[in-house]
């Protein structure tokens, strides 16, 4: 049953994906982008509504009373595709840093642009640091916040990865708190997983972190905060 559910969803994902990303492709020319934005976030409870109803995968979230006025950098465990495509429903407007490549892709790639994303190459180090820094700070300055996969890549459920300090960094030049996020969405979509399990995944949003006035050699003392308070409510989530 749960291959048939998956089955069906993933047409229906691709439908929506095309359905969404033309329409806000076709109306580039004569919207805002804060237009477009909007329609990536009813895309984006349309997957978590196809979620609910074809793969009775719903998710729970805890922490929203501790979002801060926007702007911020949230800072996101990356386990599964589940964050990349629900994210924008569950939080104030923001802009996501991904791969580049990702703008490549006919229709979301187009759209991903439309709703200027923040897209750099990974393993260009400096390169990718310098973009995030002069592209997210005028997000930043427009009351839009930033949403950062510190481990940079996917990892299973019950692993921790390198934790980058770019979106740390970027914070701190910006004057804006930062909020750690942790889900496990991977226990039910895994990474690079075609089945969607049925359950509830658990989001939970922590304490702010500010950043405002630090010097910069704050930064290895920020980022290693933000990496407990995300891997401390990991293993929360985690406790049966």
């Amino acid at each position: 049953m749960d291959v048939l559910r998956s089955g069906l969803f993933f047409v229906l994902f691709v439908v929506g994906i095309i359905a969404y990303a033309t329409l806000i492709v076709a109306l580039w020319p004569v919207t805002t982008q804060a237009q477009r934005r909007r329609m990536a976030c009813a895309w984006a409870q349309y997957n978590r509504r196809l979620l609910a109803v074809v793969c009775r995968l719903h998710d729970h979230i805890t922490g929203l009373e501790n979002l801060p006025p926007p702007p911020f950098v949230l800072l996101c465990k990356h386990q599964s595709a589940w964050e990349t495509v629900t994210l924008h429903a569950i939080f104030p407007p923001f802009v996501l840093v991904l791969k580049k490549s990702l703008l490549f892709i006919p229709f979301f790639g187009w759209a991903l642009k439309a709703t200027g994303q923040i897209a750099i190459h990974r393993h260009r180090e400096i390169e990718a640091l310098r973009i995030l820094q002069a592209e997210g700070k005028q997000h930043c300055a427009q009351g839009t916040s930033i949403l950062i996969f510190p481990e940079g890549t996917r990892v299973p459920p019950g692993t921790v990865g390198h934790y980058n300090a770019g979106g740390v960094m970027l914070a701190m030049a910006a004057g804006v708190p930062i909020v750690p996020v942790a889900h496990n969405a991977g226990l039910f979509w895994g990474r690079r997983s075609f089945l969607k399990k049925p359950g509830v995944i658990q989001l939970h949003i922590g304490q702010p972190i500010e950043t405002r006035g630090l010097a910069k050699n704050a930064r290895k003392a920020i980022l290693s905060q933000a990496q407990e308070a995300i891997e401390t409510m990991m293993a929360q989530i985690n406790t049966p």
